[in-house]
């Protein structure tokens, strides 16, 4: 399949996964609680699910060897060189809440790497989309290229993360708490929202923890597209989630790194 008729495919993706979420939103539907009572509520909605299923089953009649790897279902053939990575809504608290900062991750892996990724917000009409080398934005008002902004210094940033109290006690809050002490302003709750807002030159730092692959896989090209980074805190790859930082000015990425690893 050409670049072109991948890019068509990802685009139907998100076609047919938001026409599969967008009656449960702001509406009454079923949740669930995949902690099952433990101390972290983790929801999972009839939207989560549906979407993925129509997702897979397209992957699997289009890319029968390729992997997949989603949040609801597991994975499938994670060996294949090329993995699909999948998070039908990224955010799902705030589509509980009716605030339309959620989004749909659709990742590519090839060999490993992070290669194609779009973030579509079907409420909003928009999607995020880029291949690394490359990242644009599609809505209402046509289509445009996203470049991040310069941002040298930790004090002219604005840095977001989805929720404090997602750190653990200890050395990890620690670092975060350091390294927010020094931004300009700080913002919560815009999950994969935050990563596309740095990649359009909004917001300049993403700091989380405790991500898996599938909430950060379709972000790492999108971001890095528009002339950001993207590691994990140690400097290393983010694709397999845990504590990730992104930003869009590869001078306050290592600014962040050196308070993130004293």
């Amino acid at each position: 399949m050409s670049v072109v008729d991948l890019a068509r495919f990802m685009d139907e993706l998100a076609s047919q996964s938001g026409q599969a979420i967008l009656p449960f939103f702001r509406a009454h539907f079923g949740l669930d609680d995949k902690a099952r009572g433990g101390a972290a509520f983790d929801p999972v909605t009839e939207a989560d699910r549906a979407a993925e299923v129509v997702m897979r089953n397209m992957i699997r009649q289009t890319f029968p060897t390729h992997g997949i790897l989603g949040e609801e279902f597991g994975s499938e053939r994670l060996d294949a060189e090329c993995v699909w990575v999948l998070d039908p809504i990224d955010g799902t608290r705030a589509f509980i809440a009716g605030l339309p900062t959620w989004g749909t991750l659709i990742g590519l892996t090839h060999g490993g790497a992070a290669v194609r990724g779009m973030m579509h917000q079907p409420f909003l009409g928009e999607r995020f989309f880029g291949d690394g080398a490359s990242a644009r934005l599609r809505n209402a008002r046509g289509e445009r290229t996203l470049r991040t902004r310069r941002c040298e210094s930790l004090s002219e940033a604005i840095l977001a993360t989805t929720d404090p109290r997602l750190f653990e006690a200890g050395a990890e809050m620690e670092r975060f708490t350091a390294l927010q002490a020094g931004v300009r302003m700080a913002r919560y709750g815009a999950d994969c929202y935050a990563y596309c807002m740095l990649a359009a030159g909004q917001i300049d730092l993403v700091v989380e923890a405790g991500l898996k692959p599938y909430d950060i896989v379709a972000l790492i090209p999108i971001v890095e597209g528009a002339g950001g980074r993207v590691t994990a805190w140690n400097g290393g790859p983010a694709t397999g989630g845990g504590r990730i930082v992104a930003a869009g000015d590869p001078r306050l990425h290592a600014e962040a790194l050196r308070i993130l690893n004293p």
